[in-house]
């Protein structure tokens, strides 16, 4: 009888669980004026767009193509095809001569250098020769590892994205958008974090030469810059891509297309500024945790718990996470067997009527299929609860 009753009150097709407090007004300024081509703010955590303008914008990368190289050697390493201390011999298509007025490690044919000091080359010094010797060493031909470039942009949905080389010098076709490159910083940040870590690097000696990383905001003492890409040329113009931490928070910055190295930096910090004083990320949901018990019906038991997959975030003004509303929606009846990680149902997060956050409920446990008896007494009460309901809206409709 106490299974009947939990039915009832829960209802037969849909069940919304909300939860949600006052509303008070919060006042956010605009993003700053950027003079840039196009520009985009991201939290890391949640993967907000705190700030854009042109993020769908197709402009030149310049060396901002070189976090794809730096994000594929990553990828090797990860699956053990390619080790950091691997001696790669220097060809002549990596020759620091054929490449005359562009950055470079100044490395030569037949030097016998490790994957890690040609990351250093590529990521510090911006090294369009140590992009090649890469390239080549692990693809077989830049043309090859082109291919897997465009690849992982595939992988990671960078849509507005084609890469042509492995350095980023201007061509026929290569492409990019603000928020590409915020997508693509993400996944350095957290799928080959050993690679990011060379990022924060300020300076990289070779062949006797002392050369400085580019990303002059990690010298500013205001922000915590840990990491960022340079990139210019003539069509590409002055570009950034940038990451700062503050507290337990994480902010990506793409500026592109700025007038000089100084603006460049400066429109960089106004948003990462802007970001950290006037927004805000919580955890609302913890992976692995329970977030709601809910009823199954023809199961071995009664209930199953539900959750999501990993812990998730919401980026916001501050001050207004307490409007927040929160729905846990899910699909009725639930029947058993249902296995862990099914997915039933959705958890959702409103703000003033509009949805601002939409997770995936799983199960968080097996359940198996109960025994004949309990099958056939759940599908009568089933039958009972449908023609309640029926009759409920005949008698409604019969009175209207």
């Amino acid at each position: 009888m106490k299974r009947f009753f939990g039915r009832i009150v829960l209802g037969a097709f849909s069940v919304h669980m909300l939860i949600a407090t006052k509303v008070l007004a919060v006042v956010i300024p605009e993003p700053p004026a950027l003079n840039a081509k196009g520009y985009v703010l991201m939290d890391f955590q949640s993967g907000s767009i705190i700030a854009e303008n042109n993020p769908r914008d197709a402009l030149a990368p310049a060396s901002l193509t070189k976090l794809m190289t730096a994000y594929v050697v990553g990828q090797e390493i990860n699956t053990k095809r390619l080790k950091w201390d691997d001696m790669v011999t220097v060809g002549e298509n990596a020759w620091s001569l054929k490449f005359p007025d562009s950055s470079k490690m100044f490395i030569k044919p037949g030097d016998e250098i490790s994957v890690e000091n040609l990351m250093r080359g590529v990521i510090i010094q911006s090294g369009n020769d140590a992009s090649v010797a890469l390239a080549e060493y692990i693809a077989g031909s830049e043309s090859g590892f082109v291919n897997l470039m465009n690849g992982w942009a595939k992988t990671l949905k960078l849509q507005d994205t084609r890469f042509i080389n492995a350095h980023g010098l201007d061509g026929e076709g290569i492409q990019t958008s603000p928020a590409d490159m915020a997508t693509l910083m993400r996944h350095i940040i957290r799928d080959v974090p050993d690679v990011y870590a060379l990022y924060q690097d300020k300076q990289f000696a070779w062949n006797d030469i002392t050369q400085f990383n580019r990303n002059k905001l990690l010298w500013d003492k205001a922000l915590n810059v840990d990491g960022g890409k340079t990139g210019y040329t003539e069509q590409a113009g002055y570009s950034l891509v940038s990451s700062a931490t503050e507290g337990s928070r994480r902010l990506i910055a793409v500026v592109m297309g700025t007038p000089s190295q100084t603006i460049r930096a400066e429109a960089s910090k106004n948003l990462l500024s802007y970001g950290f004083r006037f927004y805000d990320t919580q955890k609302v949901v913890q992976a692995n945790e329970s977030v709601f018990s809910y009823e199954i019906w023809k199961g071995a038991t009664d209930k199953v718990t539900l959750g999501v997959t990993d812990d998730k975030y919401i980026t916001l003004p501050r001050n207004m996470f307490k409007q927040l509303t929160k729905i846990v929606d899910i699909d009725q009846p639930l029947f058993a067997p249902i296995v862990k990680g099914d997915v039933v149902g959705n958890m959702v997060w409103q703000l003033d009527g509009e949805t601002v956050a939409r997770y995936p409920l799983i199960s968080n446990e097996t359940i198996e299929a109960g025994s004949f008896i309990d099958q056939i007494w759940d599908t009568l009460w089933l039958w009972l609860q449908s023609s309640i309901a029926g009759l409920k809206n005949l008698w409604e409709e019969a009175s209207a």
